[in-house]
């Protein structure tokens, strides 16, 4: 052996290269699942019940105001069209209009005649007014208080072209139509204080008394008649001084021809002056009464619309609150390795779930409005789906943002400052 100080020799092995190197683990935040995201969303609330109580409440009826106004009008839209269905769309009227000198215009005695001639039309009938004469309850009854009551001379066949139903009684034939018998509209029943027709029971027209054989049930598309007392044709002539021209003639058409036929309606019913017909198809009433009715829907929408952003705002303010109020827990968790994105996360998820348990309760509680005004009104019921999905998905829309700024204060704050708040 060598003892050189410049040389040692030693019999140590060569070092082994292929031995594992010690390595540095690098830390990694823990990720967290849709499951982690909704159980850390909830805590807030589980913690505050009645703050979130309150915050969902006001989302819930901002949803609940925007989906029973639109199941409502649905509801009633429906009833209408079932209406119609019932009633049938094909009913034309023609009225006498103006002359050129701005007096009122006749219809000439062939104007039934004529317009039952026209091909797709398939019942006509008509009435005529009695304008002199006046209906009331007793001969005792002060003359000007008529009650607002109009005496129509009617065809038989009236009853079976409008699709008139009968309260009580029974209509005009041909052997009532020759004597004073009566048959009242709803509304003048009522007005005249008859609850059922009977053989015992008459009213003053016109100077003579008319026994009421019936009462017509409320017409959707004919409420001129409801104010009505209707007469038959002979005797309107001979006791009422009728003068025999028709002041409105309907016609019911088969439905591929009602817009054919209305158009020539007029110069048919009075080729001589047609400009002084008037022709209308009652259904279009219903239909612009539907159109006001949505109008006014529109502004209940409206409304429900400021009241969803309200809840909106309180669902803003109570995270803003929840943020303050936190600042410990979420020093805490960003101490043990939460990231800003997770804390943003977090209070986002809490937001959405707030906003989403208010929009779910909105939308049950304007199902059940719908539901029971339907039901009191007699309607179907309808409610939109896109009413549902769409108040629900308006109010995470509402959530997002209202948690948006809240969410991002939250994970700007730094573990020290947070954890110094006191």
């Amino acid at each position: 052996m060598t003892t050189d100080a410049t040389h040692v020799t030693t019999n140590a092995p060569p070092p082994n290269t292929d031995a594992p190197r010690p390595t540095t683990d690098v830390l990694r935040p823990a990720h967290l699942g849709p499951a982690d995201v909704l159980r850390v969303g909830a805590v807030g609330l589980r913690t505050r019940p009645l703050r979130a109580f309150l915050s969902a409440l006001g989302i819930a009826i901002g949803i609940a105001a925007m989906v029973a106004v639109v199941g409502i009008s649905s509801s009633s839209r429906a009833d209408l069209d079932r209406a119609l269905a019932a009633l049938g769309t094909n009913l034309l009227t023609v009225s006498p209009g103006s002359t050129l000198t701005g007096g009122v215009a006749q219809l000439p005695s062939t104007a039934e005649d004529m317009v039952s001639r026209i091909d797709g039309v398939e019942a006509v009938s008509a009435v005529g007014r009695a304008e002199d004469a006046k209906v009331y309850r007793t001969d005792r009854i002060p003359e000007a208080q008529t009650n607002g009551i109009a005496v129509y001379a009617a065809r038989t066949s009236l009853r079976a072209t409008i699709g008139a139903e009968l309260a009580s009684g029974t209509w005009l034939n041909g052997g009532t139509g020759r004597y004073p018998a009566t048959v009242l509209g709803a509304t003048a029943a009522q007005r005249l204080g008859i609850g059922h027709a009977s053989p015992e029971t008459q009213v003053l027209v016109g100077g003579t008394w008319f026994t009421v054989v019936g009462i017509l049930q409320p017409s959707e598309l004919t409420p001129e008649l409801d104010t009505a007392a209707l007469v038959g044709w002979p005797v309107a002539a001979s006791e009422l001084a009728f003068d025999g021209h028709a002041t409105t003639v309907y016609t019911r058409s088969a439905d591929a021809s009602v817009t054919t036929v209305r158009e020539i309606l007029g110069a048919t019913a009075n080729p001589e002056a047609p400009s002084e017909v008037q022709v209308s198809r009652p259904s279009d009433a219903l239909a612009a009464k539907q159109a006001a009715g949505e109008a006014f829907t529109g502004l209940l929408l409206g409304l429900g619309a400021v009241a969803l952003l309200v809840g909106g705002v309180g669902v803003a303010n109570t995270m803003v609150i929840s943020v303050l109020e936190r600042r410990a827990e979420i020093g805490l968790r960003r101490s043990l390795g939460a990231t800003r994105g997770q804390i943003r996360t977090q209070f986002l998820a809490e937001s959405l779930l707030l906003s989403a348990l208010g929009g779910a309760a909105g939308a049950l509680l304007g199902l059940a409005v719908t539901t029971g005004y339907a039901l009191y009104q007699g309607w179907p019921t309808v409610v939109p789906p896109w009413a549902l999905a769409g108040g629900v998905a308006a109010t995470l829309v509402i959530g997002g943002l209202a948690g948006l700024y809240p969410a991002i204060r939250a994970s700007r704050l730094s573990p020290t400052e947070a954890l110094a708040t006191p």
